[in-house]
């Protein structure tokens, strides 16, 4: 079911599947502290530098917008349910509403499972807002600060806002999903700096069934 007026593709899908990248990320299952692979910062070309950019910059406020009354109805089950499932890692009410809205929005963005990406959030930070890989990845999706040189404005802090932090992470893992043309588990890899190996994309899956949700 199309729960929100948003495009189930991605705004990069394209132009952006011609070129790799590279993300850091790697925090074990239910760890206190985050890993990170050894990724390499490499040059983009000019034409996927800028459509990256541009889904970055698009600063759209994270407030859902229904086409009928019903996916409003199916949203909002759906909010509760992953509330209850996520209160012992935010006990407080509007900070888990705050965030499952704001993932909601950006996986959505994206054209992302929101089961997904929520599967890599608890695997990559275990929902830590700070936390910080023993390479520098930062927030949520433990993304690497030079995305915010290379596609950003600079300001590697941002990456400790809620919002911009997620918008990083699933702009990119769509880009590696358009790029391993629709092969989730290649994409998994290259987010965590490990493409090919299993280890990783086999940890999201895994996490990925606690966030389930059957309307």
């Amino acid at each position: 079911m199309n729960e929100s007026v948003f495009p189930r593709r991605s705004l990069l899908s394209g132009i952006l599947g011609l070129w790799p990248l590279w993300i850091g990320s790697g925090a074990l299952l239910f760890s206190e502290q985050s890993w990170a692979g050894a990724q390499v910062e490499e040059p983009l070309m000019d034409a996927v530098r800028t459509a990256l950019s541009s889904a970055i910059a698009n600063h759209a406020p994270p407030v859902p917008e229904f086409q009928d009354t019903e996916s409003r109805l199916v949203y909002l089950r759906w909010l509760g349910a992953m509330s209850e499932r996520l209160k012992k890692k935010k006990t407080d009410w509007v900070t888990r509403k705050e965030f499952l809205q704001t993932v909601w929005y950006e996986a959505k963005r994206a054209g992302l499972d929101v089961s997904l990406v929520l599967g890599l959030i608890q695997v990559e930070s275990n929902f830590r807002k700070f936390a910080v890989s023993s390479v520098g990845a930062r927030g949520y999706m433990q993304v690497m600060p030079f995305w915010t040189r290379t596609i950003g404005n600079g300001d590697a802090s941002a990456l400790f806002h809620m919002q911009a932090n997620l918008r990083f992470g699933c702009v990119i893992l769509r880009h590696y999903l358009d790029r391993e043309r629709g092969d989730l588990f290649l994409a998994l890899g290259r987010y965590n700096g490990s493409r090919g190996q299993p280890q990783y994309p086999n940890a999201v899956f895994a996490a990925q069934k606690n966030w389930f949700f059957s309307a």
